[in-house]
């Protein structure tokens, strides 16, 4: 036999009509306290409901569930001052009530607003709130991969946000530039061809604009890196003779570059896909005037990024360096070749007419550099092998780096640890 369903409401009803008969069978001699028993509740709460029942005129619907609320509320939000908060989120759709409040107290300074906690309520009640999915709770990392970064400028996080089409049907590669201590957004471009003159393009404007950063981090996808000696592209070359420093995180782990990983979850939900790529870019252009002057961002306290960025004191345009000092110098021809034992040897096609340095090893062998990035070894004994490239999954360790050698040049093992 199926449990019988019933709730607070049938029982209310059932206990006072049970009352208002045996009031008449009984010519009102009822035991209330017997009729209590057998309902399971309190006499008070009996003797409540039947109280209810009668000052209502023996109306069943005076035993529904009364408002709890109190009559007045002295502390409650004006209706004036929801609609203002309802009015910013409708503003704002994506932004969280943190963030609505720094930005209604920036706006409004003059203006008492709730707290954060009260806005959410606000915007629940609403409606203006999506429920999401729960997940799983990750595990706390050991290691942060910007525990260096402690001024704006030192290092750039530099990646493209997966492609989509505008609705004339064109793709678009946006390519996003994000002070890593700031959050400030250097650029948002939207691409047509992720290749690196339009890269080159992008970074000389921003070089233009705020100086030179003192790293610049990347995946190991084009124009970024390569699969030849070293991983380096022309894009590279640039950057290392403006004497910057490249960082790639490892194959297959985004979240050592995570912050810019998030500020793309940012940019797809603010920025939906416009007409055309010109209406793409002002679409562009418009959010990042936003996200850097007007949104705050709760990891710099609710200030927007635009208040913590400064300029770089290394300026651009400047002289080209040399990154190479030492040891035995060459320089490649127009495809990258080196003579070396009367043969001509393929170093990378990225290096063209570049100067690069080789280094003795114990023995026969050489190493090859370009600055601080070794390209691989020659061998005197078999010159016929050309360019020896050191495997990229697997760190040899080299003890000491041979005499004479400056000590900022790094090993086998370093370069192929910086190059992953």
């Amino acid at each position: 036999m199926p449990w019988k369903a019933t709730d607070a409401m049938k029982e209310r009803t059932k206990f006072v009509l049970e009352w208002e008969r045996r009031l008449a069978e009984w010519q009102g001699q009822v035991n209330l306290a017997e009729l209590c028993r057998e309902f399971g509740v309190s006499r008070p709460t009996g003797y409540r409901w039947v109280g209810r029942y009668v000052r209502g005129g023996c109306d069943v619907r005076t035993m529904e569930e009364r408002s709890r609320r109190p009559k007045h509320s002295p502390a409650a939000v004006p209706l004036w001052l929801e609609d203002a908060v309802v009015a910013a989120r409708k503003d704002k759709p994506r932004w969280g009530p943190r963030k609505l409040r720094a930005w209604l107290v920036d706006r409004y300074p003059g203006r008492e607003w709730p707290s954060p906690s009260t806005m959410s309520a606000i915007i629940k009640r609403r409606g203006l709130v999506t429920p999401r999915r729960r997940r799983r709770r990750a595990a706390v990392a050991v290691t942060q991969p910007f525990a260096g970064c402690d001024r704006p400028n030192a290092v750039w996080c530099v990646d493209f946000k997966g492609w989509f089409r505008t609705e004339d049907g064109v793709k678009v590669y946006p390519l996003t530039i994000v002070d890593a201590f700031s959050r400030y957004l250097v650029r948002c471009e939207a691409l047509t061809e992720p290749d690196g003159s339009e890269v080159f393009r992008v970074f000389d404007s921003a070089f233009r604009e705020h100086g030179l950063p003192d790293a610049l981090r990347s995946d190991n996808g084009p124009p970024f890196a390569s699969t030849g000696a070293g991983g380096l592209t022309r894009l590279n070359v640039w950057w290392l003779r403006l004497e910057l420093r490249l960082e790639r995180i490892e194959p297959g782990k985004p979240q050592q570059n995570g912050r810019q990983e998030r500020f793309h979850r940012t940019l797809k939900l603010e920025v939906p896909p416009a007409a055309t790529v010109a209406a793409q870019q002002r679409a562009f252009d418009a959010f990042r005037g936003v996200y850097n002057g007007e949104r705050p961002h709760e990891a710099l306290g609710q200030q927007p990024p635009a208040t913590v960025y400064q300029c770089s004191r290394k300026r651009y345009p400047r002289r080209l360096a040399r990154p190479d000092a030492g040891g035995h110098t060459c320089v490649t021809d127009k495809n990258g070749f080196i003579r070396w034992h009367g043969r001509r040897v393929l170093l990378t096609s990225a290096l063209c007419g570049e100067q690069v340095s080789l280094w003795p090893l114990q023995g026969p062998k050489w190493e090859v550099c370009f600055g601080p990035i070794t390209l691989g070894t020659l061998d005197e004994q078999r010159p016929e092998r050309g360019l020896v490239v050191p495997p990229r999954r697997r760190r040899r360790n080299v003890a000491t780096p041979p005499a004479g050698r400056p000590a900022d040049t790094l090993s086998l093992a370093e370069a192929d640890a910086a190059v992953h």
